[in-house]
């Protein structure tokens, strides 16, 4: 790729990057409001989504050392929204599982994002969706590979 043109393309992504980062964690904290903190609802979908982690796992998907996710794992036990649960084989596994308060909560702040996120992603053209969501995740993917940090 042309220097000239992927300096403006760095430009242009930092600048939307900025503004869609900022607007949408407003939007997001409004919409959880004191239930959850993002970081919380972010923990509490992974698990949804994977039925169950370790604390070791949050912290490599969610590039947070381990005390950042042991405080948001305490948080949200307290809040009874997760339990520790015991490997059977190896006692010394410990995984994080949601209660039926967690999921109930995170089944409804799901249906809360999906609301929020259609608002916006309804200007889009069916291809320009498609197009935006494709390259994102190609992103995402990149970003994955080992050695490109």
């Amino acid at each position: 790729m042309d220097k000239v043109l992927l300096i403006d393309i760095i430009r242009r992504y930092e600048q939307a990057n900025f503004t869609v980062n900022r607007r949408l964690n407003a939007l997001i904290r409004e919409l959880m409001q004191e239930e959850l903190t993002i970081d919380q609802y972010s923990t509490i979908r992974y698990i949804r989504e994977h039925e169950r982690a370790t604390s070791s796992e949050l912290a490599d998907i969610f590039c947070v050392g381990k005390s950042s996710i042991t405080a948001i794992i305490t948080r949200l036990s307290d809040k009874e929204l997760i339990r520790r649960v015991p490997d059977e084989k190896d006692r010394r596994v410990t995984y994080l599982m949601l209660t039926e308060e967690g999921k109930r909560l995170s089944d409804t702040m799901e249906e809360k994002m999906q609301e929020l996120l259609a608002k916006y992603i309804r200007h889009f053209s069916e291809q320009e969706g498609l197009a935006f969501i494709e390259t994102y995740e190609k992103l995402a993917r990149v970003l994955m590979e080992p050695g490109e940090e």
